[in-house]
């Protein structure tokens, strides 16, 4: 028994693991006028409800009187050794023990050790605390308590951060503090008296909880009880005087997070809180318009994927950028994405070189459309936006677009011999000259080296003959039992489609995925859509059982995605490949996309590479698309938050997905928001957003859900397709009705004075 309990104190430490999680070994300390106790609290009682009010129970079974005083404070671990030592630190909680309550139910069980908990739903809740404020502003102080201590404990790595990041760095730490605590019946006691919505405070967590304190301390529902202020014991803490001088107030956190934002990103447009993001490859240079349709259509920002195309290609995709920008007076910022270490099909054989022109027919097989065909000189770029043809022919011979006319008739012989005819509907001019648009009623087979003739009246004139007909792309159409081997391509030779078994056969480039995948993983294939069972492996060879294709089969091409998400794989983080690309990145782009970030390690290389460029201002996008990634995405942020660069983080849903499971999607976004959120971070939401409009010219329902979803972002990203200007335009208009002002088309719903 102790007599005359002066106070009652939870010591906690935490010690770093390897894996950087945190254990935490906690003791209770009653203290009396003539000695002091000790009693060890398993850590899985922190998350019991009822967990304080066991202590004070149990102090006042011990016939303890506590005085009513408050005291917090964090003692920083000063050894080196971060990663392995503790830091400790403790809390005096407000409490008035009544002890006139009948005390004998919890008296015997609670004497040591005191593991024996619960015991304390016989006990009214009235005996811990006065009333439901006092009550609550003991928990938001014990939950302030934990930030400040988990600060204290990261203290070296806050002290490695760049001084344009230490205070994002350290709310993030607040945040994950906070994250680390069972709050969630504390969010209803405050949501009950609509006082604080801990979910709305990432950004600003000191600061808001401080807040709540002060307001609950200034809460007087009882004078007579309320004699002692309780923010007395924490205003004086070191984080507490920043947050004073306005370094860590609410307003100054905004702030902070919208200057991070435009460092990375630009300035806004007008009336927009979210950037729009356009992938373009080589189709912007075959077209003299697209780039500047794009950024009239609200685009802010074009991505390069370095996995495709070329210096020259991006150089002159960069130059027309700029060209367009500054023409148009519309900012407009350049993303390079490096391709990374990720899985990819090898280049299938080529097919013929040869393009079918198909009118469209009835059931009957009878014409109803003509197929339209244009026809232009090589080089000369895509044909006007406003017309639609269903073929392009690039023609050598002047001749013909000297003499051609409209009404004039072009004859041909296609692949199997067939005469096909012409007829040139229209003349446009183009940036190169002339072209024109033609009808063809028969189906033709159209080769490189098809010879074209001018018929008239009287005679056939030679006017040139087709070229650059591309080879058609191969795929592969597997369904469900078939088998796919999979085969090395060091030389990265095109591969045939059938194996010598009679299976089909692709390569993959990547070596090391021969050495690290067994006999039962999961292997995907393009983006999820294809999914099979590795059956067997050898140093050369990986073979695969289809168990998941379409109903009627699916197509698999070159260069398409593969993902084994079981798979222990040791990827490089910067390919040989990547940091060649980087140097035409660090002397062009405004930021640098890195693909497949998986830990600290690779943050580490980049920021090497990056200072040997001396590229300290380029923005960096980190692309968050595996399972590693996700789980250590605060490490990731900290290490990165070393560097000067502005940053971001980009939500790469496709293979995301598919390395973490499509039923946990939701959850991962919004955990990624969240936590980039809390350290000032700008989040790109990319993965066929408004696919079916980029591709078909009309957007299902649920990607406008996933648009309003992606609103939470500050950067939208489309892929290219057919129908990019249009879904562009779509997703300014639907982000400039969302934005703060009121929509012009649509008034509040409101009840008027004339409604019954």
């Amino acid at each position: 028994m102790l007599g005359g309990v002066a106070s009652a104190a939870i010591f906690t430490n935490q010690t770093a693991l390897l894996n950087n999680d945190f254990q935490v070994s906690s003791f209770l300390v009653v203290r009396s006028s003539n000695q002091s106790r000790k009693y060890s609290i398993p850590q899985p009682f922190f998350k019991t409800p009822g967990f304080r009010e066991h202590i004070f129970q149990f102090v006042a079974s011990n016939n303890g009187s506590l005085a009513r005083k408050n005291i917090v404070f964090a003692i920083p671990n000063e050894r080196d050794d971060t990663e392995k030592e503790g830091s400790d630190y403790y809390i005096n909680y407000p409490v008035i023990v009544d002890q006139k309550e009948d005390r004998s139910s919890c008296a015997p069980g609670m004497r040591t050790p005191f593991p024996l908990l619960p015991c304390g739903e016989l006990i009214p809740r009235s005996n811990e605390i006065n009333d439901k404020e006092d009550g609550l502003l003991a928990k938001l102080m014990a939950v302030h308590l934990h930030v400040l201590a988990m600060e204290q404990w990261n203290s070296s790595k806050l002290k490695m951060s760049h001084k344009n990041y230490l205070v994002s760095a350290t709310n993030l730490i607040h945040y994950l503090a906070l994250k680390s605590l069972d709050v969630e019946q504390l969010k209803e006691e405050l949501s009950s008296i609509c006082f604080l919505n801990l979910d709305t405070i990432n950004q600003h967590v000191l600061a808001s909880l401080s807040a709540g304190i002060r307001l609950l301390d200034n809460v007087k529902f009882d004078s007579s009880r309320h004699t002692i202020s309780y923010s007395e014991g924490i205003s004086s803490t070191k984080s507490l005087e920043k947050q004073m001088k306005g370094e860590f107030s609410v307003n100054t956190l905004r702030r902070r997070a919208s200057h991070t934002a435009n460092l990375l990103l630009g300035r806004l447009p007008e009336r927009r809180n979210t950037h729009i993001m356009v992938t373009v490859g080589e189709e912007a240079i075959q077209s003299e318009t697209l780039l500047k349709d794009l950024l009239n259509a609200g685009t802010t920002i074009v991505r390069i994927n370095c996995a495709h195309g070329s210096p020259e290609i991006w150089s002159e995709i960069i130059r027309r950028v700029k060209r367009s920008s500054q023409i148009l007076e519309k900012p407009c910022r350049v993303l390079m994405d490096l391709a990374g270490p990720k899985l990819r099909t090898g280049k299938l054989q080529a097919g013929p070189c040869v393009l079918k022109i198909s009118p469209k027919k009835n059931a009957y097989g009878e014409v109803i459309y003509p197929a339209l065909i244009w026809l232009s000189r090589p080089g000369a770029g895509s044909p006007p936006d406003h017309v639609s043809p269903d073929a392009v022919l690039q023609v050598d011979g002047e001749e013909l677009f000297r003499k051609l006319e409209v009404n004039d008739v072009v004859t041909l012989f296609d692949a199997r011999g067939k005469q096909r005819t012409l007829k040139i509907l229209s003349r446009y001019p183009i940036f190169s000259g002339v072209g024109f648009m033609a009808e063809c009623c028969k189906t033709a087979y159209v080769k490189s080296g098809a010879k074209l003739v001018i018929k008239d009246k009287r005679r056939k004139l030679p006017a040139g003959h087709v070229v650059n007909i591309p080879p058609l792309k191969q795929f592969i159409k597997l369904r469900v039992g078939d088998l796919l081997t999979i085969s090395r391509d060091s030389q990265n030779k095109e591969s045939n489609l059938t194996s010598s078994t009679g299976a089909h056969r692709i390569t993959c480039s990547s070596e090391y995925v021969f050495d690290s995948v067994k006999p039962g993983e999961p292997i995907a294939f393009d983006d999820g859509k294809i999914w099979g069972i590795i059956k067997a492996t050898s140093a050369s060879e990986i073979l695969v059982s289809i168990t998941h294709a379409g109903p009627r089969g699916s197509k698999l091409g070159s260069e398409k995605s593969i993902n084994i998400p079981r798979s222990n794989i040791r990827y490089e983080g910067l390919t040989s490949k990547d940091l060649i690309d980087l140097d035409f990145v660090a002397n062009h782009a405004d930021m640098v996309g890195v693909s497949f970030v998986r830990d600290v390690r690779d943050i580490l290389l980049l920021r090497q590479e990056l200072e040997k460029r001396k590229r300290g201002d380029l923005g960096v996008s980190l692309k968050i698309e595996t399972k590693e990634g996700f789980e250590k995405l605060p490490l990731l942020l900290l290490e990165a938050m070393k560097m000067p660069n502005p940053l971001g983080i980009m939500i790469a849903r496709g293979d995301l997905a598919v390395e973490c499971g499509w039923e946990n999607m939701a959850y991962i976004q919004k955990e990624i928001i969240s936590v980039c959120t809390a350290a000032h971070v700008p989040v790109i939401w990319a993965t066929q957003v408004l696919e079916s409009l980029v591709k078909y010219g009309v957007p299902t329902r649920a990607e406008l859900t996933d648009v309003a979803e992606g609103m939470r972002s500050s950067c939208i990203m489309l892929n290219k397709g057919k129908c990019i200007v249009e879904a562009a335009s779509f997703l300014h208009r639907t982000l400039n009705n969302h934005s703060t002002k009121p929509n012009a088309e649509f008034k509040p719903l409101a009840l008027s004075s004339h409604d019954s």
